[in-house]
């Protein structure tokens, strides 16, 4: 944990909850809310991508609920709301090849499982509902940077359940008036991410088979490029986001990036830096539904709910390889 405070708030008198909290990102925000007095964090998981490891620091802390469970189911999800102040929904089942390959557990889990959350969060009384979106949203729009007003044709069903996710949203807010606000996370990277599997991310895979000297596979001519985005700063967002007193920033969706692009190439090339290695990557076919060129403008966030990156690219991968590596050597 970086000792950097995002919020001005006392949370002692306040109650949690983060669902897909034993995931990557929302275990780094569990994190956060506990070392800062968080009086109740719950976590709300089902275990089927998320990891009960990545919980097992926070078992001791009485401030700390873990309730196994799934948010397609409505009765559930009812009770993970109950006496909650703040969500910060991170459940979903990512990854765009998987969307493709797996269309109806895609859209199962990412808008059913959402719309579950909005009214079971709406019954309860819950003060604010943060949401993780993508911006896989954009879809075809070639336009750089990406700003939020302007989005395309989605390119996957994952796309297209992100989208969806933020129209409920709106729809939640305008019809039932609750705050909801939505934050488009641009390649988020960052320890606790899972190297392993079928649809693995990206960096912790390089850093994983550079390291085992195992083959390593470069999607298309790796010239695309991605607004690469440290863990850290999708934490600011969601907490600033939840604790937001701005009534101008309820019912938007945020851009949550740095503002730089890097090509995968670069990426790979900064890895092999940081790990002393000359392994050379094997390049493959472009996988089906990624976007080209992905950058965020990030005046919004800036400008509502005073985001500002602590760590760039070059930092938070540094740290990030440092991570893997214990993991790894």
């Amino acid at each position: 944990m970086y000792d950097i405070k995002y919020h001005d708030k006392e949370l002692s008198s306040y109650h949690f909850l983060v669902t897909g909290g034993a995931g990557f990102i929302g275990s780094n925000i569990v994190e956060y809310l506990l070392k800062y007095g968080a009086r109740k964090v719950r976590v709300f998981d089902n275990l089927a991508t998320g990891r009960s490891s990545n919980l097992t620091e926070f078992e001791s802390n009485p401030a700390f609920e873990f309730m196994e469970g799934d948010i397609r189911d409505l009765e559930q999800c009812r009770k993970a709301c109950e006496g909650i102040d703040y969500v910060s929904h991170q459940a979903a089942l990512g990854s765009v090849p998987r969307s493709i390959k797996e269309p109806e557990n895609t859209n199962a889990v990412n808008v059913s499982g959402f719309v579950n959350m909005l009214i079971a969060a709406k019954d309860a009384g819950v003060k604010q509902f943060v949401y993780a979106s993508s911006s896989s949203v954009y879809g075809d729009e070639k336009s750089l940077p990406k700003v939020e007003e302007k989005i395309g044709s989605p390119l996957s069903p994952y796309a297209v359940s992100k989208y969806a996710n933020e129209l409920y949203a709106n729809v939640f807010h305008s019809v039932y008036g609750m705050k909801v606000l939505g934050l488009r996370y641009f390649n988020i990277f960052g320890p606790k991410q899972d190297p392993n599997g079928m649809y693995a991310a990206v960096i912790p895979l390089f850093v994983s088979k550079i390291l085992k000297r195992e083959e390593v596979f470069i999607d298309g001519d790796g010239e695309q490029t991605r607004d690469f985005t440290f863990v850290e700063n999708a934490v600011q967002a969601n907490v600033l986001a939840m604790l937001t007193d701005n009534a101008e920033a309820a019912a938007k969706v945020y851009n949550i990036a740095v503002g730089q692009k890097f090509s995968v190439n670069q990426l790979y090339q900064n890895i092999q830096h940081l790990l002393n290695s000359d392994h050379a990557p094997t390049y493959r076919e472009s996988r089906m539904g990624d976007v080209r060129n992905s950058l965020a403008d990030i005046t919004r966030a800036k400008s509502l709910l005073c985001y500002h990156p602590e760590f760039d690219f070059e930092k938070g991968l540094a740290l990030t390889v440092s991570y893997f590596t214990k993991i790894y050597s």
